[in-house]
């Protein structure tokens, strides 16, 4: 299932309480909010569980990594043959926490389109971004690492610089989406981020933390149902 704009990623990263069948359980709650807002989310899980919640739930799964590899060797590397299928509509490269090698990018990226898989490239700078957007992924993550699991959404601490990287993405490639990360706690983030242009948000340990998912959830649901699509 493709991802849909304007959208929210959840990434579980490898965060306690969010592998097996507990992750399956987020993953439920996560769709079931989708249903009753009609807003779109999709969920980035552990790589295992890619299968059980791409089967269980209508929400597009993303991979939290894959590896630039051909069949054969590459003992413990991810494939994009597996991923995809596995069910995955997705696949996150060169997160600031599983880094690729920058020559890699442009054969994931087309690995991914190989095999019908939206490519999320994460950059952290206009120049990055300038350099990821020749390859014509899909999507851009575009997030300060220091940011990530703080409260420091960009879009609020520093506007400018997320309107000059959307700008330089609509120049260069206006097809590509833009996904902002590092920082996103609030359903006011995620209004200020769509704000600034861009197409989607996303975050990790603000949904693994919140008191109550679902109602976190329907308040970035409000935020993005709310939002005119670019």
């Amino acid at each position: 299932m493709s991802l849909t704009y304007p959208c929210f990623l959840v990434n579980y990263k490898t965060y306690e309480g969010t592998a097996g069948t507990d992750g399956l359980e987020l993953a439920t709650t996560i769709d079931a909010v989708r249903q009753q807002t009609g807003a779109s989310f999709a969920v980035a899980p552990q790589t295992p569980d890619i299968y059980r919640i791409a089967e269980a739930t209508d929400l597009p799964v993303v991979a939290q990594s894959v590896d630039s590899t051909a069949a054969g060797r590459g003992n413990g590397n991810i494939s994009l043959a597996s991923v995809a299928e596995a069910g995955a509509s997705g696949a996150l490269i060169n997160h600031p926490e599983s880094q690729d090698a920058f020559g890699d990018v442009g054969d994931i990226v087309a690995g991914c389109a190989e095999h019908g898989l939206e490519s999320i490239v994460c950059v952290d700078s206009v120049e990055l971004g300038r350099a990821a957007v020749a390859f014509d992924p899909d999507c851009l993550l575009f997030e300060n690492p220091a940011d990530i699991a703080s409260d420091r959404a960009l879009a609020r601490t520093d506007p400018e610089r997320v309107e000059a990287f959307v700008s330089m993405v609509q120049a260069e490639r206006p097809d590509t989406r833009v996904l902002l990360g590092g920082g996103i706690t609030t359903a006011a983030d995620v209004a200020a981020s769509l704000e600034c242009g861009a197409d989607a948000a996303g975050a990790a340990s603000a949904f693994v933390d919140a008191s109550d998912r679902s109602a976190w959830l329907s308040e970035i649901a409000t935020a993005l149902t709310e939002a005119e699509p670019r």
